[in-house]
């Protein structure tokens, strides 16, 4: 784990100002997505269920789409085009859905129909991912460190800086850089920290991994954030709770490591693959479904401790699945798969 200055974190957190972002819906113009037949054939980028009964997929040109069965999509109203990464249910009927432009979308009728929450083209980055605690209490990641929470549902949302990502040497650069030159501090806490890729909450404890080796928990839904140690420079993209309540990491190059939930060292596992794993699928009969590009799936029926390979054919990237009426539903560059087992 780093070790931070506390007078110096203290410095920089209270000398950093959380701005407060809303969006009036009535009064602005957005381009809507565009309808088409064959938008379930199109790039998609995240895939969730809603309630056991219903699926909702997103993906380019601010796509919605939703089904009942996996097999038949009806595409949502969605008043904007922005590429779409991550999409979030906190019951049958309120969703949220995030992506380029910072841009975060909500659906009070369980995914038919969005709109605007959040939308900042002029920040240039991607929001990555988005989960709510309670129908009020959500927060949104994304790249550069980029984290905004709402406690009103959405209606309005905080921007925060969070010092515990920040290496030492950066620490002391911006501290110093803070007193020299006010704009260029702020221009360079924009992209100073890593991409925050991914969110799990599992009761009260949050989890996210991200880009060089991140992997982090907090006990307060992400107000403070304690790291794990560093045991991989490369990216993770995904993090899950197994069934039998230990804790699965998966990023580039095939890597996987495993820890048990009694804070044992992380484990490398082995996987015979150096594609990029994007997604961890659990089921309800105990298996574990690793989701990876060029067509790579790897299944494990020992908690993650071993994988086998179950390549797909046509070599397309499996960018996120569930497993939903005993089925493995997956999201690729062509649409929706229905993989068999």
């Amino acid at each position: 784990m780093h070790f931070f200055l506390p007078l110096l974190m203290s410095f920089l957190l209270c000398s950093f100002s959380l701005e407060i972002l809303a969006v009036d819906a009535s009064s602005t113009a957005y381009i809507p997505s565009v309808k088409t037949p064959l938008v379930s054939q199109s790039l998609l980028l995240d895939i969730t269920t809603v309630g056991q009964v219903k699926l909702v997929a997103v993906g380019e040109h601010g796509h919605i789409i939703w089904s009942t069965d996996g097999v038949n999509w009806q595409q949502a109203s969605v008043p904007v085009q922005t590429t779409l990464t991550n999409v979030f249910f906190y019951n049958e009927t309120l969703g949220w859905a995030v992506g380029h432009d910072a841009t975060i979308l909500h659906s009070q009728d369980g995914g038919l129909t969005w709109q605007v929450q959040l939308y900042k083209p002029t920040l240039e980055k991607p929001l990555l991912n988005i989960v709510f605690k309670t129908k009020l209490e959500g927060v949104a990641i994304g790249a550069y460190g980029l984290l905004f929470r709402t406690l009103d549902g959405g209606k309005t949302w905080q921007n925060e800086f969070h010092t515990e990502f920040l290496l030492p040497d950066d620490a002391e650069y911006l501290a110093e850089l803070k007193q020299e030159d006010e704009e260029a501090y702020l221009d360079e806490v924009s992209s100073i920290l890593p991409h925050f890729n991914r969110l799990v909450l599992d009761g009260t404890t949050l989890y996210m991994v991200g880009e060089i080796g991140l992997i982090a928990k907090s006990n307060d839904f992400g107000k403070h954030w304690q790291l794990f140690d560093e045991i991989y420079q490369g990216s993770f993209f995904d993090i899950a709770i197994t069934m039998q309540g230990n804790l699965l990491v998966v990023g580039l190059r095939g890597h996987v490591f495993r820890r048990l939930k009694n804070d044992t060292p992380w484990i490398l596992r082995k996987t015979n693959t150096t594609a990029l794993i994007n997604d961890i699928v659990l089921t309800n009969d105990d298996r574990i479904f690793l989701l990876a590009n060029n067509g790579t799936l790897l299944e494990s029926n020992d908690d993650g401790v071993s994988y086998r390979l179950r390549n797909q054919k046509d070599g397309k990237a499996l960018i996120a699945g569930v497993w939903f009426n005993d089925q493995l539903i997956v999201v690729s560059d062509v649409g929706v798969k229905t993989i068999s087992l």
